[in-house]
């Protein structure tokens, strides 16, 4: 018999056992079907995030970077705090207009600086908006686009208007049924012309990232002052200058503050890969607690399928001795009672992977949580259960393949 008809043969003879005890078969799957839907659950949450990070919080656009006073790339650490507020001074102005003169290798440059502020129009207000001052080129340094009206010029803000330029979600809770461009809101108590609405961007974890407002960076300077909260954006000439340009935009800022060789820096440089970087080890994290647990369940649920297995062979003695009386080969036996606990284990597999999908589609809707299954979940899911099912399955296929066909025939059917 060609090994590929055998094999058919042995799936056909697989599946009619799963048809002929379906309560069984489903029992004997739970362990696969709780492991595998865990597994691609896991997969899907961090497939998830890692998309909607790398596209929603770590996009700073082609060979973009921001300098900053210092962040926390990992746990927070108060000691950690203390040394940095000591050790790592304000960036400001003077240093700005130092990089802008001297970088070679960046397209543009702009100026950053943010609080939280209270934003009134008439009754309405809002009490915590996110509150930028910018640089003329912040909208682009920060992939921010223009819905209605428009940003602010670089007259503007060397003339210090106070313009503002809206984030949707604050547009709609000032302005819910008018067009806001012309119409005066007041930031902190002072009056700012609305110029411009900024297109959707969404949420990060159900956190709105629209709840913003932009201003001139000047303006931002006579209210809060020119020392605080400020961060330079950046975007090399290109991508592969990347590199380059940070290394650049770093040496500069060193002369700047006489670092001398041997002294680390004292402020730090930020790109999307970074942040990336992060998020990877935190996903990583979370992958290697989901793999424990799983293979806890994987475990359990192939002893359940050898255990079963066992009792199937014992259940079909007969019927193996009828078939090695008519010619069947060892390794007919072995190979049919393998594929059987293959595709048993398989089909749990699938059903896990079914769920789990079902699970991602619900959380997405109805939640902030973005669950996306990989193209590969379906085979991971089912080619892992199935290898369980092989490998927990060798030890009945063997006992059943090394049956004595004439004391198998004397067994009761």
């Amino acid at each position: 018999m060609d090994s590929r008809a055998s094999i058919a043969e042995s799936f056909k003879l697989a599946v009619d056992s799963l048809r002929g005890s379906k309560l069984r078969s489903f029992l004997t799957l739970l362990g696969i079907i709780l492991s595998t839907t865990t597994l691609i659950a896991v997969m899907a949450i961090i497939h998830g995030m890692n998309v909607y990070v790398e596209e929603k919080i770590a996009d700073m656009g082609a060979g973009g970077f921001v300098v900053v006073r210092f962040a926390f790339l990992g746990d927070w650490d108060p000691k950690k705090f203390i040394e940095f507020l000591k050790k790592n001074p304000e960036l400001n102005v003077e240093e700005y207009e130092f990089l802008k003169d001297q970088t070679k290798l960046i397209k543009e440059i702009g100026m950053d600086g943010q609080t939280s502020a209270k934003v009134t129009y008439k009754s309405l207000h809002e009490d915590s908006a996110d509150l930028h001052g910018g640089t003329e080129n912040n909208a682009l340094l920060q992939n921010v686009n223009v819905a209605t009206g428009r940003y602010f010029t670089q007259g503007e803000d060397e003339n210090r208007r106070q313009v503002a330029f809206l984030g949707i979600d604050l547009k709609e809770k000032l302005f819910p049924d008018s067009d806001p461009i012309g119409k005066t809101v007041e930031i902190e108590g002072r009056p700012f012309e609305v110029i411009g609405v900024a297109k959707r961007i969404g949420n990060v974890f159900g956190q709105s990232q629209d709840n913003f407002v932009h201003i001139p960076i000047e303006s931002f300077f006579k209210m809060y002052g020119s020392r605080r909260w400020i961060s330079y954006n950046m975007q090399a000439i290109d991508q592969e200058h990347l590199d380059q340009a940070m290394e650049e935009v770093r040496v500069l800022m060193r002369a700047h503050r006489h670092l001398p060789p041997g002294q680390g820096d004292n402020f730090m440089i930020l790109t999307s890969e970074s942040i990336m970087r992060l998020w990877d080890t935190i996903t990583q994290a979370i992958a290697a607690t989901a793999m424990a647990v799983v293979s806890v369940f994987m475990v359990v649920g192939g002893v359940v399928i050898m255990n079963i297995m066992l009792a199937v062979v014992t259940e079909r003695t007969h019927e193996i001795g009828i078939r090695k009386s008519l010619g069947a080969r060892k390794v007919d036996i072995l190979r049919q009672f393998l594929v059987e606990a293959a595709v048993l284990s398989g089909c749990g597999g699938l059903i896990g992977v079914a769920i789990a999908w079902t699970i991602a589609v619900l959380v997405r809707t109805t939640t902030p949580v973005p669950m996306e299954l990989p193209r590969t979940a379906i085979f991971v899911g089912v080619g892992l259960s199935a290898t369980v099912g092989l490998f927990f399955g060798i030890y009945p296929a063997q006992k059943a393949a090394k049956l004595d066909p004439i004391e198998a025939l004397r067994a009761e059917k």
